[in-house]
């Protein structure tokens, strides 16, 4: 990152970086002047919330249809269910922490992951980051693991920007934010659920998307795993175009987001949900 007192707004100047931003905050604001907003956006946000959990989960591994999600409510078994159900509990939990995450993220974050991880850890590895010698289980990320005093170094650090404010756009902050917590995994488990709901909380906290009616999960589960790897790899890499590549991907994530909240707001509209 750059040396200048706001490197986060820095990287706003990446190529295609400002072009992304532009986009995705024409794409948001074009669902928050919908015509179902104005009437029926806590429907909107509940929905959007659903479908982004479910996305989330997908990349984690437990790729269950919509429909599967919303009719099912045992969410405690090992596995499958147990992902989704994090997923859920995450997204939930999201929208409650912006006052704290404004003055500590990082108790926002192990609060994320003892929502997460409730019961799939022993309970001193849940909710604080791991301690050297500590395994990490995330299959969907194969990059080299830093070691727990490089994790602790980063994460204050990460901590005082965020803090001290920033007038990097939203996208920018929202995708460093989880591009870190990905190249990190602070936790023993559950890492990309808690990056992908810190991402969710910088883009609400933002006021990019106050309501949290744009789930860039979904947009993320839609491009892929594959991609989403090849992109993150781009981000640890450091270098200005593998940065600049990580936004644009979470830019286009966010825009697909937007796009499936506007298919929501169209079904609404014709009586279809």
């Amino acid at each position: 990152m750059s040396t200048t007192a706001d490197p986060l707004a820095a990287l706003g100047s990446l190529p295609g970086v400002a072009e992304s931003v532009e986009s995705v905050r024409k794409a948001v604001d074009r669902a928050y002047g919908h015509r179902v907003m104005r009437r029926r956006s806590n429907e909107v946000t509940s929905e959007a919330a659903l479908r982004g959990a479910r996305g989330s989960a997908a990349l984690s591994g437990a790729d269950w249809a919509l429909e599967e999600v919303r009719r099912r409510s045992d969410f405690g078994g090992e596995g499958e269910p147990r992902t989704v159900g994090a997923a859920l509990r995450l997204t939930a939990e999201a929208g409650q922490l912006l006052s704290v995450w404004r003055q500590s993220p990082l108790r926002v974050l192990a609060r994320l992951h003892l929502v997460a991880a409730g019961g799939a850890q022993p309970d001193d590895a849940v909710g604080r980051p791991r301690l050297r010698g500590e395994s990490v289980d995330e299959p969907l990320v194969d990059l080299p693991l830093p070691d727990a005093d490089e994790v602790s170094g980063r994460l204050e650090g990460l901590a005082g920007l965020l803090i001290a404010g920033t007038g990097a756009p939203a996208l920018v902050t929202a995708a460093v934010v989880h591009g870190e917590l990905l190249a990190l995994r602070p936790f023993g488990s559950c890492n990309g659920l808690v990056a992908r709901a810190a991402e969710r909380i910088v883009l609400i906290g933002s006021g990019l998307d106050p309501k949290s009616i744009c789930p860039a999960e979904v947009g993320h589960a839609e491009l892929g795993r594959d991609a989403y790897r090849a992109a993150l790899a781009g981000y640890v890499s450091g270098t200005s175009e593998g940065v600049a590549a990580w936004i644009a991907h979470c830019g286009r994530a966010a825009e697909l987001g937007v796009r499936e909240t506007t298919a929501v707001c169209e079904a609404l509209q014709r009586g279809a949900a």
